[in-house]
């Protein structure tokens, strides 16, 4: 069986930025004119007001301080409170596949390749576009790569789930060089007019480079020591939008076809979940916390990353130990783990331990035991 290493990665991030006060001033003015609106039926007691949002209540929920988004006009529109983005012709490059593209350009350089050596694209993230055809194959076609490419979706495991198919196939000899991107379009499925969660999510698309070999004109090489994956049912995350809604047309709109989350209930069940996922990975490794000289862990709640690190090394973690990107870039899905690694790497010396781990929706959780070499 070959070795396998992550030899690049790759980001492309969205021109359009939001504040929590370019956010909140939106959400609330919606509020405000939705409570206007009903005055008479919350007066009555027939309907709830809505209450407000504040930067200072969003960072306290969740460390997020910014967000990246494809089109904020629309996000930041009390009327409409979603993002604008028109359909494409057929014969254009879909949105995904254009941040697909971006990302994947950019660990290509990073690892000293070049498209036509690439035989696997997997385009793993939490939702797609459109069914098929396969936004993968789209993407192998727009950058020029040989050999095969297929979608794949476990929620915000995708990307830890996707390197660990990339590998598998590495290891067996099917393919040589893969390619693992994470375009995550969450602003879209994203309910901006619940003050539970408009804040979570914002847009981004990550990539790394899987292969047996290191190309010798790579930034950094990290072997993939191990990889581990889990999952277990749970409803506590969820979206049930999809094709079947045209069938029924009276739930098309329903609140359930956006985004949702038992939040407490997740925050109590994934913590230990995903700590107890790493310590034993570790384990079955030979290998302690404190062998492990990075944790990039996936960034949904700085609140989950602390307890989870903290539950991992029986104490609190350093910045440099997890490092944290969720105060820029939000809740990214998938993509958060990755681009951790991506922004805090190279900065390792050989023979550094390191770890990637994702955590959500199915549950699902995955990790990688990394070596720099």
């Amino acid at each position: 069986m070959n070795k396998v290493y992550i030899t690049g990665s790759g980001l492309w991030v969205p021109s359009n930025l939001i504040s929590n006060d370019e956010l909140v001033a939106s959400y609330n003015e919606y509020v405000r004119r939705t409570n206007e609106r009903n005055a008479a039926a919350i007066g009555r007691g027939e309907v709830a007001a809505l209450p407000e949002s504040s930067s200072e209540f969003i960072e306290k929920a969740s460390g997020i301080k910014q967000r990246y988004v494809v089109e904020k006009t629309g996000v930041l529109d009390p009327d409409r409170m979603c993002p604008v983005i028109p359909p494409r012709p057929n014969e254009q490059i879909s949105l995904m596949a254009e941040m697909a593209v971006g990302a994947a350009r950019e660990a290509l350089a990073s690892a000293g390749r070049k498209a036509e050596e690439v035989d696997l694209v997997i385009v793993a993230c939490s939702s797609f576009q459109r069914p098929y055809p396969a936004i993968a194959v789209e993407v192998q076609g727009a950058l020029g790569c040989g050999g095969y490419g297929y979608d794949m979706n476990v929620a915000c495991s995708s990307a830890t789930f996707g390197i660990e198919q990339a590998a598998n196939a590495v290891r067996s000899g099917s393919a040589r060089c893969a390619l693992v991107i994470s375009p995550e379009l969450p602003s879209g499925h994203l309910e901006w007019r619940d003050r539970d969660c408009h804040f979570i999510f914002g847009d981004i698309a990550t990539a790394v480079v899987v292969e047996a070999s290191p190309s010798g004109r790579q930034k950094s090489a990290w072997e993939i020591l191990s990889s581990k994956a889990a999952t277990v049912f749970s409803n506590n995350i969820r979206n049930n939008s999809g094709f079947l809604d045209r069938c029924n047309p009276a739930s098309r709109d329903n609140r359930d076809k956006l985004f949702m989350q038992e939040g407490r209930k997740v925050f109590k069940e994934v913590c230990p979940m995903a700590a107890d996922h790493i310590s034993s990975h570790l384990a079955a490794n030979g290998l302690t916390a404190s062998d492990v000289n990075r944790f990039w862990l996936h960034q949904a709640n700085l609140t989950m990353n602390h307890l989870i690190a903290k539950r991992i090394l029986g104490r609190e973690a350093t910045l440099e130990e997890a490092p944290v990107i969720l105060d820029k870039f939000a809740n990214t899905a998938s993509a958060g783990s990755i681009i951790a690694f991506h922004q805090h790497n190279t900065d390792l010396a050989a023979g550094s331990i390191g770890v990637i781990c994702s955590f959500g929706a199915g549950y699902s959780i995955g990790s990688h035991i990394l070596k720099r070499v």
